[in-house]
């Protein structure tokens, strides 16, 4: 129940970047002006995100996630109430404002997990399982924002995700689980970027957006002339469909097994979506791929956040999730303006080349942090031993 009203909270987050878009296209006539505001969107959720965490750890859920969310949704119905023709820098505004004060659920999830499952096992298949169900968030509420603004109005979906997101969030707030104190939190020691293991972590993250961002941009660029905007939804869809699939799978294995490990796992995600280049022309070859390396997401995700538990100080977990979620959304920025200008000066295969190349620097940034990692874990579990050349089995446990 807990996931699931998470879900509900998230399903409009999921769906707000191409929604503000869309509204701010509606109301200026400008895609560059839509895009403006999406970009600041995103940044505001970058810096908004660790200082609710922060917030969260110090404090408690109830409050920063009611507060924020009832915040987001009066900002969301301001942002629907605007007229046409109102000037960019009020839609840009109000957009970083949005991304400051958006709750940080994902992260709040995240961290409960350790407390709601003691059995480390079954911690991985959770973690698994929510990176799957995520997925559907992902898969059902663009469509449903684009479809809501297209039957009444793009006003109207922003509001209506403003209802559901606070609505969701509340309930998820007062449930009787989430209210419940971890022993991690409520630390006042050092903060979550200090050990060079979180530290890793977050560059490995920021690379994996880089990736991310390229193949959006590169699925967009290759579907123009096989279809246009249709045939890109279903790509992407087979893409989340891929993940979901992968996730699920995971779960059922117990999480990301031993054998597979973390650096096994980035270096299929680097390889699976380089390959997406040698068919950047055919459409159904595109979506096999995209299925496959889509399947590759979902356990990596499940595997890194796994190891955030055993990596953070004291009373730091919950910032320790949302500096992650940053680092992705940075990525995913970044990625997407290197891809866009390599589509517009090569091929859309160019932009999955920079996806590989981006998950291949992952990898590299996971085998130069092996020490640090492995000491981290170490001091976690006194009990037991790790060798350097065991870390792929290290990030699994």
């Amino acid at each position: 129940m807990l996931l699931a009203t998470s879900l509900i909270a998230r399903l409009p987050l999921a769906a707000l970047g191409i929604a503000l878009l869309v509204h701010a296209q509606h109301l200026t006539g400008s895609f560059a002006t839509g895009g403006a505001v999406t970009g600041a969107y995103a940044a505001g959720c970058g810096v908004g995100g660790p200082l609710l965490a922060r917030l969260v750890d110090r404090g408690s859920h109830s409050v920063v996630l009611i507060t924020s969310a009832c915040a987001s949704a009066v900002l969301l119905g301001l942002v629907a109430a605007l007229p046409t023709g109102v000037a960019a820098g009020w839609l840009v505004a109000s957009a970083t404002m949005l991304g400051l004060l958006t709750p940080p659920i994902g992260s709040c999830v995240r961290a409960l997990l350790p407390h709601l499952v003691a059995n480390p096992a079954a911690l991985r298949s959770a973690y698994a399982l929510e990176s799957s169900a995520l997925e559907l968030t992902f898969v059902f509420g663009p469509p449903l924002a684009l479809g809501l603004g297209a039957a009444w109005s793009t006003g109207a979906a922003l509001a209506s995700a403003g209802v559901v997101l606070a609505g969701a969030t509340v309930a998820f707030a007062v449930s009787p689980h989430s209210k419940r104190p971890s022993p991690r939190w409520g630390g006042t020691g050092p903060g979550c970027l200090r050990p060079p293991a979180m530290r890793v972590l977050v560059l490995t993250l920021l690379a994996i957006g880089v990736l991310f961002g390229s193949v959006e941009i590169g699925v967009v660029a290759a579907a123009a002339p096989l279809g246009g905007s249709g045939v890109a939804g279903l790509l992407l869809g087979a893409w989340g469909a891929g993940s979901l699939a992968g996730g699920l799978l995971s779960a059922r294995r117990g999480g990301t097994q031993r054998s597979r490990g973390l650096i096994h796992l980035v270096t299929a995600l680097a390889l699976t979506h380089a390959t997406l280049a040698a068919c950047s022309t055919n459409r159904l070859a595109l979506a096999a791929l995209l299925v496959v390396a889509g399947a590759t997401i979902a356990p990596t995700y499940a595997s890194l956040h796994a190891l955030v538990e055993h990596l953070t100080p004291p009373g730091t977990i919950t910032e320790a999730f949302a500096w992650l979620a940053t680092a992705i959304v940075v990525g995913e920025s970044a990625g997407a303006a290197g891809a866009g200008m390599l589509a517009g000066r090569f091929t859309p295969a160019a932009t999955f080349v920079l996806a590989g190349a981006a998950g291949l620097l992952a990898v590299a940034l996971l085998a130069a942090g092996a020490r640090s990692l492995h000491r981290a874990l170490k001091q976690t579990y006194p009990r037991r031993t790790f060798e350097p050349t065991d870390l792929p089995s290290v990030a699994a446990a």
